[in-house]
């Protein structure tokens, strides 16, 4: 069974560069299998102390990833070096 990799956006409401990302990620999805997790940095103190302004992040597997875009082949490629 092949696993899947769990992608986490790190985001906050109001950010158009996160709106932008989370696009990204529903597209990619059409292509790759993946849990996707979606984080308001705000809802959690050290979340806002570590990301502060530097949203979105996107991470795999724990591992921060892409931070302000991401491409989507980009995305993909990352995913496919995690398998």
């Amino acid at each position: 069974m092949e696993r899947r990799p769990t992608v986490t956006l790190y985001t906050r409401q109001g950010c158009h560069l996160c709106r932008q990302a989370q696009e990204v990620l529903k597209r990619a999805r059409r292509r790759a299998e993946f849990r996707l997790q979606v984080v308001d940095v705000d809802g959690d103190e050290e979340l806002r102390r570590r990301y502060g302004e530097r949203v979105p992040v996107i991470a795999v597997d724990g591992e921060d990833a892409f931070q302000y875009s991401v491409d989507e082949e980009a995305f993909l490629e990352r995913l496919a070096a995690q398998s």
